[in-house]
């Protein structure tokens, strides 16, 4: 079953089970993977399930961003619901791996670009980054990079 299959699914049931918020929120994660599938290839077409990855992560991104603002602004009430909303997010998301596999793919790539310096960091990041297949953010591969070629 997609990504997309699974959303549906969970529309639905939030719907039976009057869950507004979960409700609104799926359909907002509709919208914006059905507007992605347009922006990139036309009306009709679908997205493959790492496309619509990329679009949880962009939503995660725009909540964790969020939070910020309201922490600074003193709306605790409100970080909280869009933390909320990040956790239901993340549940469409593969498994995030650990520090320990994220260090031996990182180790791999090293060993497979030649790198030795921290200028061929962009080969390194390349070749982990599809290793990784969306089971990492990108901040924390490429701390994780820097720190192995010291």
């Amino acid at each position: 079953m997609t990504i997309q299959e699974q959303i549906d699914n969970h529309i639905k049931d939030a719907m039976r089970a009057k869950a507004t918020d979960r409700l609104g929120l799926l359909r907002m994660l509709k919208s914006a993977i059905k507007y992605a599938a347009i922006e990139g290839a036309g009306l009709d077409a679908g997205l493959s399930d790492d496309a619509v990855i990329q679009v949880i992560r962009k939503e995660i991104k725009k909540r964790q961003d969020s939070i910020e603002s309201f922490t600074k602004g003193g709306r605790p009430e409100l970080a909280e619901r869009e933390a909320a909303e990040i956790e239901i997010l993340n549940s469409y998301l593969p498994q995030p791996l650990s520090p320990e596999a994220i260090s031996e793919i990182v180790r791999a790539a090293i060993a497979e670009a030649g790198a030795t310096t921290r200028q061929q960091m962009g080969a390194v990041m390349k070749i982990a980054s599809a290793q990784c297949a969306g089971r990492v953010d990108g901040k924390s591969l490429s701390a994780e990079v820097q720190r192995q070629l010291v």
